[in-house]
This record gives structure tokens, sequence and C-alpha cells, in this order.
């Protein structure tokens, strides 16, 4: 059965000038910066202080699964927050969800920093925990389509995947600002960091919300959904119109984000635990290393979003994908070898040639896969959909079986989200010619 794809226009007029399609880009771009550090320092934390601070009644291995059990548990609310983020971002406007979800990250990411732990409050503190993250994956699960529409809906044609890319730089941004925070504090005395100085990085997310807010009240809303409003086109419930005329396109967004979201949590949360644990290297050599991947990346996100405007989505996104699927044993390989530069070139690798290449052209991709009047809602709901079984399983996933199989099996199992995201990349119609309307 035929399914609906985007509509096209034969007119090329956009409204949005250059100069503020680049102020939406900087804007959506330190957005998501700051919303992408309150999630990532969970990752962080479950990795090296969580499971010490409100599972210690566990052992190591088994607190780490506890730890990473309470942050999985934040992506199973992102498709929560997509659906209903997305359903009043379609109805009301881009603008006003953005603002909301900065606001709900903000206000979790605070209240982490303040939680007593086991020792204060016994087996309550998890639970808070839990709530906690779910707020969380709530609010960047809203978030994510928001940033990224408004930036490919203000693009000039040709250019969609280069501004794109730009909200799609906060994650790693977020990841290097979380993880160079947290480093900091992890310089300091053992009991004084297990203290009160693992809270201090969540604490400081009070004011990265308030910088996140001034920006993001100033920018406009995109210029297809305003026309979307004149012309009183906005869908009465639209994900009931995403999975009547969009299921394919819903299934292809959801697969290829699979080898993207995936691997890209095996390298930026598992890899600590695997390091740490399993070849006992100090976490700062670790830490570092992510540092350094993740802010090349900063530059590969644009330049592989950019490349995807000339050569088109699909063959970048596919150089990403069988660059995770090959690299997937050297990874392991170099972290075993211990040696600061050999890590150190193994994430550097996997985040800017693997990750990058398909995180670059993504926003723009998968917007492209459905019309206006319903983007935000079938963006978001394929998007975190993987979310949910690729990403926020994947350091849990790889903990088990790295106790039962050993090496080997992750390996296998990064190769395995590769081989589902060539698939659905493949079965994709390529869209970087598509006028949206």
């Amino acid at each position: 059965m035929q399914t609906a794809r985007a509509p096209r226009s034969v007119s090329t007029h956009h409204p949005s000038s250059e100069n503020s399609v680049r102020l939406v880009a900087v804007a959506s771009f330190i957005g998501t910066t700051i919303e992408w550090y309150d999630f990532f320092l969970y990752g962080t934390a479950a990795a090296l202080v969580f499971n010490r601070l409100f599972f210690p009644t566990f052992d190591p291995l088994m607190g780490t699964l506890a730890a990473f059990g309470t942050y999985a548990v934040g992506f199973f609310a992102r498709p929560v927050g997509g659906i209903v983020i997305g359903h009043y971002g379609d109805r009301i406007g881009r603008k006003s969800m953005l603002v909301l979800t900065l606001v709900i990250m903000g206000v979790a990411t605070f209240l982490i920093g303040l939680l007593p732990t086991y020792e204060q409050a016994g087996p309550w503190a998890a639970v808070g925990l839990v709530l906690l993250r779910i707020a969380q994956g709530f609010g960047v699960g809203g978030e994510w389509g928001g940033a990224v529409l408004m930036a490919v809906e203000h693009a000039p044609p040709g250019k969609r995947g280069y501004y794109g890319s730009w909200p799609q730089v906060g994650v790693p941004a977020g990841l290097v600002l979380s993880t160079a925070v947290f480093a900091v504090f992890a310089r300091l005395p053992e009991a004084q960091f297990l203290s009160w100085g693992w809270r201090v990085p969540f604490l400081l997310s009070a004011l990265l919300v308030v910088v996140g807010l001034l920006i993001r009240v100033r920018i406009l809303e995109t210029p297809a959904f305003t026309r979307v409003k004149e012309e009183s086109r906005e869908a009465r419930q639209p994900i009931v119109e995403v999975l009547a005329n969009y299921p394919k396109q819903v299934l292809l967004a959801m697969g290829a984000r699979f080898a993207e979201n995936g691997a890209f949590y095996i390298y930026s949360v598992f890899v600590l635990t695997y390091a740490t644990q399993q070849v006992k290297m100090s976490q700062q050599i670790v830490l570092n290393g992510m540092l350094i991947g993740a802010s090349l990346e900063l530059l590969a996100i644009p330049f592989f979003g950019a490349l995807s405007d000339r050569l088109g989505r699909r063959p970048v996104y596919l150089f990403g994908a069988v660059m995770t699927a090959l690299w997937a044993y050297p990874l392991f390989w170099l972290l075993d070898t211990g040696s600061p530069p050999l890590v150190w070139l193994a994430l550097i690798v996997a985040f800017v040639f693997s990750h990058a290449a398909m995180y670059g052209p993504q926003a723009a991709f998968l917007s492209e896969l459905f019309g206006t009047r319903v983007r935000y809602s079938g963006a978001s709901l394929g998007a975190q959909l993987a979310a949910v079984l690729a990403g926020g399983t994947s350091p849990f996933i790889a903990t088990l079986l790295l106790a039962n199989y050993g090496t080997s099996a992750l390996v296998l199992y990064i190769i395995a989200m590769a081989l589902i995201t060539i698939v659905a990349v493949i079965l994709a119609s390529e869209t970087h010619k598509d006028h949206i309307d």
C-alpha cells in the first residue's frame, strides 16, 4: 500500500533571511546544548556515582546495572514527551514548546542535585531519582523535534542539511560541557566528591536554563508552520494523522536512528563502565578521550550536514552506519590496550566518522519524511521510539552482554544495530531535493 509522502511545493520562496536563519541556528544550538548538558550529566553520574550512592547494597556490577536501569527509564518517557509535546507543537507552534521543554529539563536536573542518597532516605532516594529521570526523558523527548524543526523549517532550499545540523551539534556540545564540568569535580578527594562534588554540575543547570530561556524567547516561529496557521490547516489529531498516513516513514525513521542512537550511548556512557571496571583504567583518561572525540564532532556534524545537501542524505548516512559496523571490533580492541592515546583514537573515530556522519544529516532527513501539519509529531515519534529501543537500553544491554558473554557479544550487538540502520536507509527515499510546504 502506498503511504503518504510529505507534500512537495514548486515554490522555492522562503521568507527567512540568511541572517535570521543563522540566528535561529545559533539559538537552537545553544538551547539544545543546555538541554543535553542536563541529560548527559545523568549518564556520566550513572556510570561513576549513582551505583555507589543510590544502590550501595548491590555488588559493583549489579549496582551499575541498577543505575543504568534508572538511566533507561528516561528513554521510555521520551516517546511520551514526543507525542504530547509534538501534538501541541503541531497545533500551537514550535517555539512555545521549546520554552516549555527547557524549563522541564532544567527543573528536573536541578532537583537531582538536591536528592538525598540511599544513606539518607533508603529506597526512597532511588524512587526520587527515577521520577526525575522520567521528567528529563519527557522534556528531551519533546525538545528534539522542535529544535530541529526550528532550524530546518527556517532554512533556505539546498541548505536544510547544514542548518538542520546545528541543533544536532548541541548534543556533542552538551556532552563536552557535562563531561568537562563533571571531570573538574571528579578531581576532588573521593569523600568530598561523593559527599557534595557530584551535585554541583546538576545545580549549575539552573544558571544555564536562564541563559537558554533568554535566547529562545527571542526567536520567531517558523515560516512553514506560520503558513499552516494562517491557512487554518492545523491537524486536529496530529499523531492519529501520522499513524494513518505515514506509518512507513515512522518505521524508517526508527530504523535510521538505531545505529546512531544505540552506538552513541555505548561511546558516551557504557565505555566509562567498560574502561574503569573491565580494563581498570583511570576514569579521567576515558573522560578526556570523550572530551576530545566529542569536541571534534562539533566540527564534523555541520560538515556532514552540509555534505548531505550536495550528495544526498542517504549516502552520507550510510557511510556512518557502515563505519559503525566496521569500527565495532577495533573500538574495544583499542580500549583493551589501556593505552591513553589508543583509547582516545578509538573514541575519536567512533564520534567523528561513525556517529557524526549519521547525526549531521539526520535532522533534515527525518523532518523531510513528513508534511508540515504533522512534522513535529511524526519526526518526534520515529526518533523517540528508536531512542527507547536502541539508545536508552544500550548501556544496560551492553553491561549484561559483557557480564555473560564477553566483549565479542558487544561487537555483534553494535553490528546488529548498524545493519538495522543500513536496511532502513536503503529503503528510504532520497529527500534532499524535496521542497517542504
